[in-house]
């Protein structure tokens, strides 16, 4: 009798295209071994900058985008680049800087701390890469009336969360920071928190599939099980458990706007 052995059945696989907030808050590593648990998908996640995540979804290099500017997301959609953005989660961003806080930015006023800094010519590192972080960064700037006087100490990485955080812990400076990336990053030398609380530094994370219509290799099928996946109770309850320390990174908030 001939047997004929069955060929391994080969794992479903997508890409997404995220944010190196997601990544190196560790989020990620926590959520999506839940997803593959409950649908069999793999997922290879490419974390770059917001920018330039959305730039890969708009030359369908992505199956699925997470991502954190709303304004850039909505133009996305309306480009027909996504069909729909679903609402996600939400965190808030902090400014951090040396314990002793030379230029006085502590408070809760990320205009007014921000003034501070320029008029003190503190050090202040960007990320300088069109990422959402990078994104408000600006927009607190401009809201400051100091879109082009940003002061002596600021200066462009043109790198991710993490990397950031370690330049302005060897240079004690100021950052702007998700606070997730923040809560897991490990090398705070002698930085804190400084700024919070602030409404303006509400920072809400949005996730589509990219548009098949327009690319049509992209595996829309298993892109639309993750995003339903994530906004479903299973996946709200996933992120929200996901904690540091005992506090929690990110909150669910799907079907909020």
């Amino acid at each position: 009798m001939n047997l004929v052995a069955s060929a391994p059945v080969a794992a479903q696989s997508i890409t997404m295209a995220s944010t190196t907030s997601t990544e190196q808050s560790g989020l990620f590593g926590h959520l999506l071994p839940e997803f593959r648990k409950a649908s069999g998908i793999d997922i290879k996640v490419v974390a770059v900058g917001t920018g330039q995540a959305i730039d890969m979804a708009r030359r369908g290099d992505a199956d699925v985008l997470f991502v954190h500017d709303q304004a850039a997301e909505e133009k996305f959609v309306a480009e027909g680049g996504a069909v729909k953005r679903y609402p996600v989660m939400y965190n808030d961003f902090v400014l951090v800087g040396p314990k002793a806080d030379p230029a006085g930015a502590r408070g809760s006023d990320i205009v007014e701390a921000l003034r501070k800094l320029a008029a003190a010519n503190g050090a202040f590192i960007s990320r300088g890469d069109k990422s959402g972080t990078h994104a408000a960064e600006l927009r607190y700037w401009a809201q400051a009336g100091l879109a082009d006087r940003k002061g002596g100490g600021y200066k462009e990485c043109g790198c991710g969360m993490g990397p950031a955080l370690n330049i302005g812990s060897s240079a004690n400076a100021y950052v702007l920071t998700d606070r997730g990336t923040w809560l897991s990053f490990k090398n705070r030398g002698d930085l804190v928190i400084l700024v919070e609380g602030d409404k303006r530094l509400f920072n809400q994370y949005g996730v589509m599939v990219v548009n098949p219509a327009k690319f049509p290799h992209v595996k829309a099928a298993e892109a639309q099980k993750f995003v339903d996946w994530v906004i479903s109770p299973a996946g709200q309850g996933a992120i929200a458990a996901y904690k540091i320390g005992g506090e929690q990174l990110f909150f669910p908030n799907a079907g909020s706007q």
